[in-house]
């Protein structure tokens, strides 16, 4: 057994990330004692990873470069591209809000990257650039949080504890939470605080969990701490969940040479919305699934998720890797056509073959099947029209030996469902109740709160250094209030 010890603070927050750090540095600054506890050796979670887009509108940078941007367009926009699934709320909290932060950030000097504000293709754009990121992307946005965490640490009552794990929330008689317990050098510390704020992140590394609440495989891309322990801590207590059916997948990501389960990001197949495709999309029955030139990515995100195990395979010829070459032509990204080469047989879900039927039982796709699609796409080509799909780049035929798959997998960047909350951030309970005591911000609330079922600029990282730093200022106000309970 390990030993018990005993701590208390007027504010406790689990998570020293992209929430967690301005909820804690927001509090203390405004006079409460404060203990950020975070399970990984260091800070930052998954801003190590994220390429750290904001949006806002009516900044002082819109302004310098003559940007007419307003509080309602952001939120029309972010209404038009989430189809209305996204917690209005909340978003509208982050919208009239989302300005403030980016001052915040300006002001401590954030390194904007200097094409800044921009509009981003990747997914549904905005109708106006109001999306900001760094020039070392969410590092950026880290080297500011650390800088203030480190001031905040030396001028007020704020605690950081590292390798420190919460174990188990503690609530009273009524249902409140009053604290928690956390695991720290090897002893069971007892930690008392009328106020616990979860921002411990998304479930992206987490199968077991993904599979419960998505129905699906897990291949991820996430941070390795992006492990549901918030989740998993306020489920405990009869917490609700919200975001159900809202996940989205990121349109594939190549299978890690390494690691299974996960995918290697950094050599992704180039998005067919940023280059032409002359390959075709196939699942495990070799049958064509989307219009592969669809320009709209959730588009093709949403039918992804709709097929088996989420996985399927890019099919293309010699003669349309030869001319992948170049920049945005390149198939996978920074790889050159003999690169590529070089890959099949060598990685997994990497095939060549001199016949389709050959592929088709290297790669574990239909033999029959995929011989029969190639047919009918290559008569699609030479008619001009593909009545199966509808797609309408149709510039050669899958004919030239060798013939290639590469597997693809919908994979996991972030998650989105989440922690129930009001729209003062207070974790409900499965009846809707507010749990006293507990605050939720950040992934840990889940994507679909803020983005819907859709990938909207900057509607993650935004609303968690928006809430944090709410919810921060409040807890802490309350924590000096004479009256407070």
């Amino acid at each position: 057994m390990s030993a018990v010890t005993e701590e208390t603070y007027d504010v406790l927050v689990v998570g020293a990330g992209t929430a967690g750090i301005p909820t804690a540095l927001h509090a203390a600054r405004a006079g409460a004692r404060v203990l950020l506890v975070e399970k990984d050796a260091r800070i930052g979670g998954t801003l190590h990873v994220t390429g750290g887009h904001i949006a806002a509108a009516g900044t002082r940078r819109q302004a310098e470069r003559g940007i007419t941007d307003t509080v309602a367009d952001h939120l029309a926009d972010i209404r038009r591209i989430s189809r209305g699934t996204a917690r209005d709320d909340l978003v509208s909290i982050v919208a009239e809000n989302a300005a403030d932060t980016v001052e915040w950030l300006a002001d401590r000097g954030f390194a904007f990257a200097p094409e800044t504000p921009r509009i981003i293709y990747g997914h549904e754009p905005y109708e106006t650039a109001r999306t900001y990121y760094g020039k070392d992307e969410g590092l950026s946005i880290l080297a500011v949080l650390s800088e203030e965490l480190d001031k905040t640490t030396a001028s007020y009552d704020l605690t950081l504890w590292l390798s420190a794990t919460v174990t188990e929330l503690l609530t009273d008689e009524a249902g409140a939470v009053t604290g928690a317990v956390v695991h720290r050098r090897g002893k069971d510390v007892t930690v008392t605080a009328p106020a616990v704020v979860l921002a411990t992140g998304g479930y992206g590394a987490d199968p077991e969990l993904f599979e419960e609440l998505e129905g699906a495989p897990l291949v991820s891309a996430a941070a390795r701490t992006s492990t549901g322990d918030g989740i998993h801590l306020a489920m405990a207590i009869g917490a609700g969940l919200q975001g159900e059916g809202t996940y989205l997948p990121t349109f594939g990501g190549l299978p890690d040479p390494r690691t299974p389960g996960r995918a290697n990001w950094s050599d992704r197949q180039r998005l067919t919305s940023e280059r032409a495709p002359y390959e075709i999309y196939v699942d495990r029955d070799g049958l064509r699934w989307v219009a592969e030139d669809e320009e709209s990515i959730d588009e093709k995100e949403r039918a992804l998720a709709q097929i088996p195990d989420q996985t399927f395979w890019t099919v293309f010829d010699d003669a349309a890797l030869e001319r992948a070459r170049g920049g945005v032509e390149q198939m996978v990204v920074g790889k050159e056509p003999d690169e590529v080469r070089a890959m099949m047989g060598q990685r997994p879900g990497l095939h060549a073959a001199d016949s389709i039927e050959e592929l088709a039982a290297l790669a574990g796709i239909d033999p029959k099947g995929l011989v029969e699609t190639v047919a009918r796409y290559n008569a699609a080509v030479e008619a001009g029209h593909d009545e199966e799909h509808g797609r309408t780049f149709l510039p050669a035929p899958i004919a030239t030996a060798p013939f290639y798959a590469v597997r693809n997998h919908a994979i996991t960047l972030v998650t989105f469902q989440g922690v129930d909350i009001d729209a003062s951030f207070a974790v409900r309970d499965e009846s809707g109740t507010p749990v006293p005591g507990l605050y939720a911000v950040g992934e840990v609330i889940g994507a679909g709160a803020t983005c819907g079922n859709s990938f909207c600029s900057g509607m993650l990282v935004t609303p968690a250094l928006t809430f944090g730093r709410l919810l921060g200022e409040r807890l802490g106000e309350a924590a000096t209030d004479p009256d407070r309970n």
